[in-house]
């Protein structure tokens, strides 16, 4: 596969890479704490290289699989042990920023001070603020926990009051709303620890949802926000040059699953809309990502910035050059690659 000319990026810039929930866990029937580890330690080398490069590396993930398991354990703990108190979605982020980050982080210092890169990386709780108004509130849509089959979902649904939903052909799940990212709370702060040299764990689950009273306080809310979504917030907000958002497969597809699929390598904002409104990335899979390249492209206000979207494992070639799918605005120039 011939070098992609749009994987030019400032060394000394922000890059923001985007981890899914997912891609911590291998989807079995149960998920344990060490295959996350060993994900983490997978995903270690391309971040470190990241590092080493210059780039000034914040790291965002989701926590789908991992809130849905704290609020289902919380949910049976109830029963069995009424005298413990029951957690909100708020706190089931907050609690999954705490594990996930640890994991991550913890992971990422080791492989960096190995490699003598210094350990100089922190996990951050993040807020993230949104509009007690977003119609999401009362649409959930946002996948969360494990997956079940229809009969199991139903019964379960029952049971709880939940709103269950079938995701992108792999089962049904739990659904919760997902308002919009309004603003990081925490971005000075992050802004502040990479100037200091740190790589900084920050967004975890999209940010612990926080709606902002007229006092200026805040209150947790019952949501998981799109950790994408929140990551081209944050992005725009630090004047990020790349954002990097990893998922399933190493490049985004055009007729996915029909004998005409076409995988993409270079993507004009323009393109990528046609392609929205065309039904081509599903709202249940890709449609999130893509969303949140565009929101992303159109803050940046640089013709420079890019999206890339490509798997966890594809992460290190498509930087260096070979593979993954580059989002760019309509005004992006062509140039030749820069070795990294």
């Amino acid at each position: 596969m011939p070098p992609n000319p749009e994987t030019r990026i400032t060394p000394a810039g922000v890059t923001v890479v985007a981890i899914g929930g997912n891609a911590l866990l291998r989807g079995g029937p149960t998920a344990t704490i060490a295959e996350q580890f060993e994900a983490a330690r997978t995903l270690a080398g391309p971040l470190a290289g990241l590092v080493a490069a210059g780039h000034r590396l914040v790291v965002t993930h989701g926590n789908g699989p991992q809130v849905g398991f704290i609020k289902r354990r919380s949910d049976l703990m109830a029963d069995l042990a009424p005298e413990l108190p029951s957690l909100d979605l708020d706190m089931c982020v907050a609690d999954s920023q705490g594990s996930i980050g640890y994991i991550l982080a913890s992971t990422l210092a080791g492989h960096l001070k190995a490699a003598g890169h210094g350990d100089r990386v922190t996990a951050l709780v993040t807020h993230t603020v949104v509009d007690p108004a977003d119609p999401a509130f009362r649409r959930p849509t946002k996948p969360i926990g494990s997956f079940y089959d229809e009969e199991s979902a139903g019964k379960l649904a029952a049971r709880h009051g939940w709103h269950v939903a079938e995701d992108s052909g792999r089962g049904w799940r739990r659904v919760v709303p997902s308002p919009a990212p309004r603003r990081v709370v925490e971005q000075d702060a992050v802004a502040c620890l990479l100037a200091q040299g740190y790589v900084v764990i920050a967004g975890g689950g999209g940010g612990i949802p926080v709606v902002e009273a007229p006092d200026g306080t805040y209150k947790g809310v019952e949501a998981v926000i799109d950790k994408d979504a929140t990551s081209a917030q944050l992005a725009t907000a630090l004047g990020a040059g790349l954002l990097a958002i990893t998922t399933g497969v190493e490049q985004v597809a055009v007729d996915h699953g029909r004998p005409t699929r076409r995988p993409l390598g270079r993507v004009t904002a323009s393109e990528a809309r046609r392609h929205l409104a065309d039904g081509q990335f599903p709202a249940g899979s890709m449609g999130p990502k893509v969303e949140a390249a565009l929101a992303y492209l159109e803050a940046a206000g640089t013709p420079d910035a890019r999206v890339l979207v490509t798997s966890p494992a594809a992460l290190a070639g498509a930087m260096r050059g070979s593979g993954g799918t580059w989002f760019v605005r309509d005004d992006a120039p062509v140039t030749p690659v820069r070795a990294h």
